[in-house]
């Protein structure tokens, strides 16, 4: 997911990815903990895509 693409969002929107996003990070932590999970690498991506939707809510908020 690139900044740029999310910077034109409203609040409303991003509120709603990041939602979408903490749920899909849920399914993935316990698709790793029961051993489904074959790229080990996707918590830690959607982590950071959870960071840049915050960090743009905070922007726009404040």
């Amino acid at each position: 997911m690139k900044v740029s693409d999310l910077k034109n969002a409203t609040v409303d929107e991003l509120q709603s990815r990041e939602s979408e996003l903490t749920k899909e990070l849920f399914n993935l932590k316990f698709q790793l903990h029961t051993g489904r999970l074959e790229n080990t690498s996707k918590p830690s991506l959607i982590k950071k895509d959870i960071a840049r939707v915050k960090t743009l809510l905070r922007e726009k908020r404040g």
